[in-house]
């Protein structure tokens, strides 16, 4: 009896198909992308500068402190996290001109002119046991609350949101509302 040959297979494309696939796969999925908090850092001082202390009026500054408990204070009062953005547009305009809340200075804006500018400062501290879900939803009502007021200044002067104004634009807005946002190293708040 005869023995039959099995045929082969032709393996010579699987290769390239594998290949292909692979590369079709890469260019089709989407990989997730991590998100951090846009912060400018100020700049290198220089060696030969020498370091000044700044004294800053304690009403320009209100501290936002969240606990271990992720228990929010800003100022002297408990907050939920959807209160903060209100309570720190209002620590910025001042719109009484309240002793306790921030001073405000008159500043000449290159390209727009004379403005009344916010001293205030946002402190804020959070614990060694915050969670960090708690910190990025504080740090985005803080950021959220100064883009409101960027936008509500860039309504009453130039008719339009900031993020559709031109680049000069945005630069007046930035300093007629500067976001001045302090972060301290964590620290045990809940103990003293």
């Amino acid at each position: 009896m005869a023995k039959h040959k099995t045929p082969e297979i032709n393996s010579s494309s699987t290769a390239d198909i594998a290949f292909l696939l692979l590369c079709y796969f890469l260019m089709t999925t989407t990989m997730d992308q991590d998100n951090g908090l846009s912060r400018r850092l100020p700049p290198i001082p220089d060696a030969n500068q020498k370091v000044q202390d700044q004294k800053v009026n304690r009403r320009n500054i209100i501290i936002v402190k969240i606990n271990s408990a992720d228990r929010l204070f800003a100022g002297n009062e408990i907050l939920d996290v959807s209160q903060l953005k209100d309570k720190i547009k209002l620590f910025l305009t001042n719109p009484v001109n309240d002793p306790n809340l921030p001073e405000k200075e008159e500043k000449d804006i290159e390209g727009f002119g004379p403005c009344m500018v916010s001293k205030g400062v946002i402190s804020l501290q959070n614990d060694r046991g915050t969670s960090y879900q708690a910190y990025i939803a504080v740090q985005n009502e803080l950021v959220a609350a100064v883009n409101d007021l960027r936008d509500e200044f860039s309504k009453a002067h130039f008719g339009k949101v900031y993020i559709a104004l031109d680049e000069d634009q945005q630069k007046i807005v930035r300093e007629a509302v500067p976001q001045q946002i302090s972060e301290a190293e964590p620290k045990d708040v809940g103990k003293k």
